[in-house]
């Protein structure tokens, strides 16, 4: 093929080729006829292969820390992963300690979770900056269960609800189990998930739906803390709209504030403040932020020498045991009762891991796997459910802190777990003084990030308002139907978004802009204009079979084409065609019976007699050839001329019945019968347009649907001249058997630009040029 490239001056260029359809791109392209991808029978006997690379690539795939760590740089990565793991050491012991009060367990839980699933995150994990450990959002989805499955009055001894004291030891024991339970089978889940390669999971919780929900799981961990805050005890609720029911509770119980209490919390906020802002300010300066964990210790240190415990009845931590537990497995028994909220926790946790952990990713230039991700952060959880921890991911607050510190590697998660280790084989009973109402504080303080995300709204008003409705309705409805509840709402609410925007696209009519080979929407630019004759419609999504109704009518209404008349009218000729035709068969059938009586004749009859029967009978049969052949040109002339049956189908008699039939429920509601009394023919008949091009490029696939309505649209190509413009797809078309004769390959073109050409030359409109040679836009 011939093409002819020529510079231009003003940075244009000049193209010279010939018009190219499907068939000529196959031939000049030199189209593959086989198929590079492996069979399935190969893909499976190359996985049962076995060898020494291909088990050490799957050993370091399994376990990524095998590839990282014999490199390991000490001169490079030591002095800023072990300032970076100190940080972030001292950082897991309050938030350890006030998110296990957010999971309705003692603070010594938050610290083992802070312990066991960090280590095992260092072998399994793809991130070099994430802290995994506790977090506000899984923790309060973790207190949700355990206080719905172990209230406070399954535990009174002594009395009744309202005399009685509850046996915490048993509460709490029996909590630890239900967490566990929970913690274990989302693992599993989520381990299983990795192994499948489901990573891809993740993509349906967008980013403004995360956000959202993050947001609104804040609101729930700051109406949780209140009751630590006034020194009040409201009541539980649970279920849909408990946030507002517990929050009217607390106002309730506002004239029982505890004082001294608000007092304490009043102070722990404001020097957490402070010292949060000046370590915000001051970030480029510090060597380390200031850690705000000194007011743990001074709470603890002036509660316990002032007395404040049993002097101002001051609600504290309580006895923390030294030492680690020996591992015991988890209660099967919860299974049942904790599937669904097990599922939920595996997927938020894990949408919030790999963001945090592709978002650090991105910025230090190196490769996060999500598949391994999964796998890693359902071992952080499965491992740590047999050592009394609970449900884990990464921290915003403690990965900013460990990257923004100099860490480089998960080296610095294994130091802050000695920091841990430490604190509860030594020093964790030291802190049994500890006001809970500084341990809310010091919550309040880490959820400043997720309530800065309101300033979303803003932001997506003034750039996707589909995306704002999706962060309004996510946070609503984690907001008054729970977290649960909330996020399956959130889900099928942005999946509606999506099916949404596919059945309510953009059609448009392509108009070309002069001096350039470009075709643009004729509404959106003035100089694009309608080529005289020639339709180019294009949809702005996918064709399938939620709106192909849809892209038929819009076809039709910015067409003139009345595709339901035309397909009634073909239908009504076929119908009297095959009407015809057995009335012929019969007719011969009849013949054929007189004659094999006038045979059995002959042995009775004379020849003559014969003869003449036989004369007779073609005479006959003459004449009634003559009468049915002009029976269809009547009938022919006056369908025409009423409206009935056009001329343009009499050519098509090489139609299959799967061209013709419509089969499809698409036409239906939109076909409308011509009567015999005069009325007018389609707009297409009519109207000046004598090609239509379809440019559906933006099709990624068809469906059974798709391929009908396309076949229905060419079966009228006799009548309305139409070309057919598909850029991608075409062996989906080939095997959905979309191509026939009525409908071949040389009907596909390349570009808008071949397809307009072939059509005005099929016409003989050989004087319609277009002046690209010197243009920019091509």
């Amino acid at each position: 093929m011939d093409i002819e490239e020529r510079d231009c001056s003003g940075g244009g260029y000049f193209v010279q080729r010939k018009v190219l359809d499907e068939l000529c791109l196959d031939e000049v392209a030199q189209k593959r006829t086989w198929s590079t991808k492996p069979t399935l029978s190969e893909r499976v006997k190359e996985s049962l292969r076995c060898s020494v690379p291909r088990l050490k690539r799957t050993a370091l795939s399994w376990v990524p820390v095998l590839s990282w760590l014999p490199y390991y740089s000490i001169r490079e990565n030591a002095i800023g992963d072990l300032i970076s793991g100190c940080s972030v050491g001292i950082m897991h012991l309050p938030q350890g300690m006030a998110y296990a009060l957010l999971a309705s367990l003692r603070p010594v839980f938050g610290l083992y979770t802070s312990l066991y699933p960090v280590l095992v995150y260092f072998i399994f994990g793809t991130s070099r900056h994430i802290s995994v450990g506790t977090f506000a959002v899984i923790s309060i989805m973790i207190g949700s269960v355990t206080e719905r499955l172990a209230p406070d009055s399954n535990f009174i001894v002594n009395g009744t609800n309202q005399t009685g004291s509850v046996d915490l030891d048993a509460r709490d024991a029996y909590r630890v189990q239900i967490a566990c339970s929970l913690t274990v089978l989302a693992g599993i889940f989520q381990i299983l998930l990795g192994v499948v390669r489901f990573g891809f999971v993740v993509t349906y919780l967008s980013e403004p739906l995360v956000r959202g929900y993050t947001t609104g799981s804040a609101c729930h961990v700051c109406v949780s803390q209140l009751k630590y805050l006034f020194g009040v005890t409201p009541a539980r609720f649970t279920g849909p709209f408990s946030l507002i029911y517990t929050l009217v509770d607390v106002c309730r119980l506002l004239p029982e504030t505890k004082v001294p209490e608000l007092l304490v919390s009043l102070v722990a906020l404001f020097v957490l403040i402070v010292v949060k802002e000046i370590n915000a300010c001051y970030r480029q300066k510090l060597p380390m932020p200031i850690p705000i964990e000194i007011v743990i210790i001074a709470a603890t240190i002036i509660t316990h020498f002032c007395g404040l415990t049993s002097k101002y009845s001051i609600d504290v931590v309580g006895e923390i045991p030294s030492g680690l537990k020996a591992p015991q497995a988890p209660n099967a028994t919860f299974f049942s009762e904790v599937i669904g909220d097990a599922f939920a926790v595996a997927i938020v946790s894990y949408a919030i891991n790999i963001s945090l952990g592709k978002t650090f990713a991105l910025k230090h230039g190196y490769k996060v796997d999500s598949n391994q991700e999964l796998v890693a952060l359902g071992l952080c959880n499965t491992v740590g459910s047999f050592f009394q921890c609970y449900s884990v991911t990464s921290s915003l607050s403690r990965s900013l802190v460990q990257e923004s510190t100099g860490g480089k590697t998960q080296v610095a998660g294994v130091i802050s777990s000695i920091i841990v280790l430490i604190t509860v084989l030594k020093i964790g009973s030291l802190f049994s003084d500890l006001p809970k109402a500084v341990l809310s504080t010091i919550v309040f303080v880490n959820l400043k990030g997720m309530f800065m995300q309101f300033m979303d709204v803003p932001m997506l008003w003034k750039t996707n308002k589909v995306d704002l409705l999706v962060w309004l309705v996510t946070f609503t409805s984690t907001l008054l139907l729970n977290l649960d509840l909330g996020l399956a709402v959130a889900i099928g609410f942005s999946m509606l978004t999506v099916i949404f925007r596919t059945q309510v696209p953009r059609y448009s009519i392509l108009g070309h802009v002069t001096g350039t080979a470009l075709y643009l929407d004729t509404d959106t630019y003035k100089e694009a204009k309608e080529i005289p004759g020639i339709k180019i419609f294009r949809s702005s999504t996918t064709i399938y079979y939620a709106n192909a109704e849809m892209y038929l009518e819009a076809l039709q209404e910015k067409s003139g084409l009345e595709i339901g008349k035309l397909l009634t009218a073909m239908k009504k000729r076929d119908a009297k065609l095959k009407r015809k035709q057995e009335k012929e068969k019969k007719e011969a059938k009849m013949e054929a019976k007189k004659q094999r009586k006038a045979v059995s004749h002959l042995s009775n009859g004379t020849f003559s007699e014969v003869n003449e029967r036989k004369v007779s009978a073609g005479v006959k049969g003459q004449s009634q050839g003559n009468v049915v052949a002009l029976s269809l040109t009547e009938t022919s002339t006056r369908g025409h001329s009423k409206g009935q049956v056009n001329r343009a189908y009499q050519n098509d008699t090489t139609m299959s019945d799967s061209d013709s039939d419509t089969g499809s429920h698409i036409f239906d509601s939109i076909t409308q019968v011509s009567k015999p009394g005069g009325e007018k023919k389609g707009k297409a008949c009519g109207s000046s347009t004598h090609s239509i091009i379809l440019d559906i490029a933006t099709t990624s696939f068809v469906d059974t649907v798709t391929v009908k309505t396309l076949k229905n649209v060419c079966v009228c190509q006799d009548l309305c001249s139409l070309t057919l413009l598909i850029t991608c797809v075409v062996e989906q078309l080939e095997t959905a058997g979309f191509f026939s004769e009525s409908i071949p390959k040389s009907r596909l073109f390349v570009t808008i630009h071949d397809a307009v050409l072939h059509s005005l030359k099929k016409l003989g409109q050989t004087d319609f040029v277009l002046d690209v040679s010197c243009s920019t836009r091509m």
